[in-house]
């Protein structure tokens, strides 16, 4: 692999203590870190998660797991950050394994085939949401039915329920930071 690692993830979390007061609640990596052998060397660190809008702030005290699904709760918002390894040095993944890792996601069927019947790529996938996507670190193809979009640091990019795959072409690790928020609506050509 890449000598190149990922970057450190270190997530704070602020509340309010009997008295009212702003307090510091957690501060340190996330409880919800993820990883499966059906998407190797991927790391998912669910970062925080609401399950209503507006949200509640003054909710639990942790709202995120190991255990979070792909998609946000009904009305709600998933914020994660997702560690992507080059390609190159894990390999392509087949249909079937990427099956298996949706299954796992709790989004078997978000995957889907392009307009014409034919995946671009394993991962090709779509969910019902608008997600907020930011390179961190590294480097990003995004693959759609036509055409690809690479995605640097900084970069930003508004995923509106479009059927899609992340895919580090680079050789370096990319993190990217996501944040998925339920959503409805209609889609062209269907």
């Amino acid at each position: 692999m890449s000598d190149d690692k990922p970057i450190g993830i270190r997530r704070i979390v602020t509340g309010h203590d009997a008295n009212g007061k702003a307090i510091i609640i957690a501060d340190g990596p996330t409880p919800g870190v993820k990883t499966t052998p059906n998407r190797p060397g991927v790391v998912f660190h669910n970062m925080w998660t609401t399950k209503s809008a507006p949200a509640r702030y003054d909710g639990p005290d942790e709202e995120t797991s190991v255990d979070l699904p792909l998609p946000p709760p009904a009305s709600g918002t998933t914020f994660r950050l997702i560690d992507f390894p080059p390609e190159k040095d894990v390999g392509m993944v087949d249909d079937e394994t990427a099956k298996k890792a949706f299954a796992e996601y709790g989004a078997g069927d978000a995957l889907q085939h392009g307009a014409d019947g034919k995946s671009k790529h394993a991962f090709m996938h779509r969910t019902e949401t608008v997600d907020y996507a930011i390179c961190l670190k590294g480097e990003m193809t995004m693959v759609l039915d036509d055409s690809e979009v690479v995605m640097g640091p900084g970069d930003v990019m508004v995923q509106r329920g479009t059927n899609h795959a992340w895919v580090n072409r680079s050789d370096k690790y990319c993190t990217m930071a996501f944040v998925l928020i339920d959503g409805e609506g209609e889609r062209g050509g269907e």
